[in-house]
């Protein structure tokens, strides 16, 4: 079952108390440094485990395969694209771009956290061309953005995918919204949800430019330009030389649109729902990381399907762990997540979709207070 911020949820308790979490004016006589260092041990116990096991090493193999496949099926695309030609059944072709694009992104969110390689360089390099160059997206702006979530996942005012947007992820942005129409459909909020993931796909393409563009530091900005201006440059002229204008419009259109709501639905399932933290409470890094995340089940497809996002806690745990040895540590750290009493949560896909829409439905409708949060109310002051 999925942990959710409701009082139906099952209270983590004794779990959490020896988590070491902690509100900022806790007194160092109610959290003995021995009890710190016990939780650090912890995750330094399951690292050594995982080290022995051999789920640390690369898999080169894997990825060069992934490379140079998705490298060979993108020209493929392309010359069968021509070879249709000015035809409505293009439309197909967009979504199979579309399909393929997530893919080559996953791809870009290994190289990013440093899966492929040993080397940073070559990893900071294979990201930069998968996600600027054969994606168009901006590497910048989503690894900045990418990296805060990863430090503090479901955290208030420090995870950057719940700040008040659109949606309203908390209860507390849903409250903010004093304007009678923005706050109505804050109520309805989880009934358009997945229609608003059509539109990701642009949104992914502006954020990045907008990045780039930008007058803060950005690394590498004229690289990141350049080839975000030829990916997209190509793209236009290659659909606009083969299509009629409405043709084309409508074939990125949909391309866009397929695109958007394939990574919406790779990466909703992985926190939207959990335990929300309050910007005071501290917890250790094995705990943040696992009460924080969802793991969504299933066969090989699904592990293809969300790009292995679908293991997300033994992702967070080991962000740079390749893909492949995802699914062999999940039994390891579910065992052991088992034995320190922390709470693992997982469920199918399509339970975890359900989960998503009712916590939305709920935090618009102002049903949830964050300090029902089961991992919190034990430090309601």
């Amino acid at each position: 079952m999925s942990q959710t911020l409701d009082h139906s949820s099952p209270t983590p308790g004794p779990a959490v108390r020896q988590a070491g979490e902690r509100r900022d004016d806790d007194s160092p006589r109610r959290r003995p440094g021995a009890a710190r260092e016990r939780q650090l041990s912890d995750f330094t116990a399951l690292t050594a485990i995982v080290q022995q096991a051999g789920l640390m090493r690369r898999r080169y193999g894997y990825y060069w395969s992934k490379l140079i496949g998705l490298t060979l099926a993108g020209l493929a695309l392309a010359a069968v694209f021509v070879w249709i030609g000015n035809s409505w059944w293009q439309m197909v072709t967009a979504v199979v771009l579309a399909l393929l694009m997530t893919q080559i992104a996953f791809l870009g969110h290994d190289a990013a956290h440093r899966q492929i390689f040993v080397s940073g360089k070559w990893n900071e390099w294979v990201s930069l061309i998968v996600i600027n160059l054969f994606a168009g997206m901006g590497h910048g702006w989503w690894n900045r953005k990418h990296n805060k979530h990863h430090a503090a996942p479901n955290k208030l005012d420090a995870d950057p995918d719940i700040a008040p947007g659109v949606l309203a992820f908390t209860p507390q942005a849903a409250q903010a919204r004093t304007n009678p129409v923005t706050r109505w459909l804050a109520t309805k909020q989880g009934y358009f949800f997945y229609p608003l993931l059509l539109l990701e796909g642009v949104n992914l393409h502006v954020q990045g430019v907008k990045r780039v563009v930008s007058r803060g530091e950005v690394k590498r900005r004229w690289v990141e330009l350049s080839f975000i201006t030829v990916r997209l440059v190509s793209y236009f002229a290659l659909v606009f030389l083969v299509l009629s204008p409405g043709k084309a419009a409508a074939f990125i259109g949909i391309q866009l649109a397929v695109f958007g709501m394939y990574m919406g639905l790779s990466f909703a399932p992985n926190h939207i729902g959990m335990p929300i933290v309050p910007p005071d409470v501290k917890i250790d890094f094995l705990r943040r990381q696992v009460l924080m995340s969802r793991n969504v089940t299933g066969g090989r497809w699904v592990d293809t399907f969300m790009g292995g996002l679908n293991f997300q806690v033994e992702h967070h745990l080991f962000p740079s762990m390749a893909r492949p040895h995802l699914r062999k540590v999940a039994p390891i750290v579910r065992e052991y997540c088992e034995k320190l009493g922390v709470r693992y949560t997982e469920t199918s896909i399509g339970q975890s979709y359900v989960a998503v829409t009712k916590y939305i439905n709920n935090v618009g409708r102002a049903g949830l207070d964050v300090w029902a949060c089961p991992l919190a109310t034990q430090y309601r002051v």
